[in-house]
């Protein structure tokens, strides 16, 4: 997929632009783009959202225990900081489990560096993300409108 690297959320609270970072983890950038370019997002909730921590989506039944129907991926661990506004996997405790689900740091999470897969960095629209309702999940949780690559 030679396409752009740069991923558009559009959120029920507004509108996120993220840069994906190829040169950090090429396989994951390239399942984002693959599931954002099926229409895989569109409609997903976030399901599970800690304040001053991350909020996370991905799951196609909104809970937290689902994925992709594609093979899950080898993790790219990479140096790239877990801080306010960076994009990684969510995966089981094992390493090599990710597949579509994923979170935004809302805080700088540095303990979880070099263990989870950083993929992009939101640009634009962090104020999107912070508005998204909190919970595990959340009472009327946020979702993704569509998630388009440009």
């Amino acid at each position: 997929m030679s396409e752009g690297n740069t991923l558009v959320l559009e959120l029920s609270t507004g509108t996120v632009t993220i840069q994906l970072r190829p040169d950090l983890a090429p396989n994951h950038v390239e399942r984002i783009k693959e599931l954002a370019s099926e229409g895989f997002y569109d409609g997903i909730i976030f399901h599970r959202i800690i304040d001053g921590f991350m909020a996370q989506a991905g799951c196609p039944k909104g809970t937290g225990t689902g994925g992709s129907s594609k093979p899950d991926l080898k993790a790219e661990f990479n140096n790239e900081p877990h801080v306010r506004g960076v994009c990684s996997m969510a995966r089981t405790n094992q390493p090599h489990t990710a597949n579509s689900q994923f979170f935004i740091c809302l805080d700088d999470a540095t303990f979880l560096d070099r263990q989870y897969t950083v993929w992009g960095v939101v640009t634009d629209g962090m104020e999107a993300v912070d508005a998204l309702p909190k919970g595990e999940p959340p009472r009327n949780p946020g979702k993704i409108v569509s998630a388009k690559i440009v």
